[in-house]
């Protein structure tokens, strides 16, 4: 294990390991750690909130005895947690982490929430209650996919960006949209807060289309074999339907299957597919970061691995 050096003259570095779902982000982001005394900070949307487990991936016990972690179960499952509230938490752990002569290790899959932290976000309108419950009366009425037509005829770019079944952010949307009369788009390159006081350095994994998506296919069935339906079934009798964590991948189809609507099996194709299309949109999101180094391979490569090391040590220990 090696100590980092930060140099008086020089900004701390602070690690971001990006990539599309089962890449190995964990795998690396632990060695990562192991080799420069890191601490993992988690930019995963939904495994921000307790009691959800099997459905996230989320580090296992022995994974997070390895090294620190942070923004890990820290949210109720019955609460709402912005990408704004996210980038001010996880900002004052980064500069944590960095007092402490340590190296922050950003590890996650979750883009918006990626860019909050590191480019900040815009500062968008007050939330209005009343627009927003007569927007969720729609999806009640009409289903998500019409208030996602709503928002593509306000502004196409930010409805090919939010998913249809993502309805809190599409509401945000159309509620910016129609409070600042201007795209919402146009608002997210305003006024933005870049991340200060640290040099970035970007990891994206891009493993091999058809091995990815045959990982992919594999978590999904483990996570189904292993209890993901069950698991579902607990959150829905305790919270109800309409917590945000259970419509995210797996999830949703798990509770498709509990309401009888498919059965098992098209509830594990439908939850393979939808995490492929993820995949998809995540590389597509993560190749508009700027200065990424991408690595051919998954994280739990030891070539992989050697490779990162070798570039972490130049950031980390340039010639002067």
């Amino acid at each position: 294990m090696e100590r980092p050096l930060n140099l008086p003259h020089r900004a701390p570095l602070a690690v971001v390991v990006l990539g599309p779902t089962a890449s190995g982000k964990t795998a690396l982001s632990l060695a990562i750690a192991h080799r420069f005394r890191g601490e993992i900070v988690n930019c995963d949307s939904v495994a921000l909130y307790r009691e959800f487990e099997i459905g996230t991936a989320k580090p296992t016990a022995a994974e997070r005895a390895q090294a620190p972690h942070h923004l890990l179960d820290v949210v109720d499952p019955a609460s709402y947690f912005t990408a704004g509230e996210y980038a001010r938490q996880a900002r004052q752990i980064l500069h944590e982490i960095a007092g402490r002569g340590h190296l922050p290790i950003v590890t996650g899959g979750t883009g918006l929430y990626l860019r909050a932290l590191l480019e900040g976000l815009f500062p968008g309108p007050q939330r209005s209650e009343v627009l927003r419950e007569r927007l969720r009366a729609r999806v009640e009425a009409h289903g998500p996919g019409h208030l996602h037509r709503i928002l593509r005829r306000l502004d196409g770019s930010a409805a090919g960006r939010i998913h249809a079944n993502d309805v809190p952010k599409v509401i945000r949307a159309i509620e910016v949209c129609l409070a600042a009369r201007r795209p919402i788009t146009d608002l997210w390159q305003e006024g933005r807060e870049p991340l200060q006081g640290f040099r970035i350095l970007r990891l994206g994994l891009n493993p091999e289309r058809e091995a990815l998506y045959a990982r992919i296919n594999q978590r999904a069935a483990k996570m189904f074999d292993e209890g993901l339906v069950a698991e579902t079934g607990r959150l829905r009798e305790k919270y109800g339907e309409q917590i945000r964590p259970l419509v995210s991948l797996g999830y949703r189809q798990a509770l498709q299957f509990l309401r009888r609507e498919i059965n098992r099996e098209q509830a594990l194709e439908a939850a393979q597919q939808a995490h492929r299309n993820y995949a998809k949109r995540q590389l597509t999101w993560f190749r508009r970061e700027p200065d990424v180094r991408w690595l051919a391979g998954f994280g739990d490569d030891p070539g992989i691995q050697a490779e990162t090391i070798s570039v972490i040590t130049q950031h980390r220990f340039p010639e002067t």
